[in-house]
């Protein structure tokens, strides 16, 4: 688990094929690797990875073919920056909100605003993430912990303040950048919950007819 606070911006500095998946070699910046062994996981743009080599500046780690096709990360080119952050332990801050890494899809930047000193961005996601994302609730961006502004269709905003934009990745967004995105782990178990027995059976989701069927709409 993670929190969504970045720790430090990285970069892709290798990448090998696998056979069909692949090893990401990164480099790692500022965050200290003092106490990260192998095995352990770091966030990756928001995409939990597995740590199965630690070369001292940086550590390597094995890529899905589910990973690479949920993700930007097969997008990477050599040196492109990444967001990064160590799993959370019993004594760390929850600054932001509890974060899986374990990404639902991929977001695509469609409008950014200046206000003030900050920047707003709009993100369209796939409609099948709409429904679990809600003005004033939690979302993830490429690893960053955001509060969702205003929600209108498929289409969310977040506000960025300008320590954001220095210390993540989200400085680098432009109309159109794809980012990887996780909703709210709270909205996707209750989801599966309000199915109840119907989780079940194959694609069975909730529908208007569904929540009439229960009680939910009148």
């Amino acid at each position: 688990m993670f929190t969504g606070i970045i720790q430090s911006v990285g970069s892709l500095a290798a990448t090998q094929d696998r056979g069909g998946d692949c090893r990401l070699t990164l480099r790692t910046g500022k965050l200290d690797l003092t106490d990260v062994q192998l095995g352990d996981s770091i966030a990756v743009n928001g995409v939990c990875l597995t740590a199965v080599a630690l070369p001292g500046d940086g550590f390597e780690a094995d890529v899905s073919r589910e990973t690479l096709s949920k993700t930007s990360l097969g997008a990477l080119g050599i040196g492109d920056p990444v967001n990064l952050e160590k799993a959370l332990t019993p004594t760390t801050r929850l600054g932001g909100h509890l974060v899986s890494g374990h990404v639902d899809g991929l977001g695509e930047v469609t409008t950014v605003e200046q206000e003030a000193r900050s920047w707003r961005y709009h993100v369209r996601v796939p409609d099948e993430l709409a429904r679990y994302i809600a003005p004033k609730g939690s979302v993830c961006i490429d690893g960053v912990s955001l509060t969702v502004n205003t929600v209108e269709g498929a289409v969310f905003t977040v506000n960025i303040v300008p320590h954001t934009q220095q210390e993540t990745i989200i400085n680098g967004y432009r109309v159109g950048t794809r980012v990887n995105i996780e909703v709210d782990i709270i909205a996707r178990y209750l989801e599966r919950l309000l199915l109840g027995d119907k989780a079940a059976q194959p694609k069975h989701g909730i529908s208007e007819a569904f929540l009439a069927e229960h009680g939910f709409l009148k």
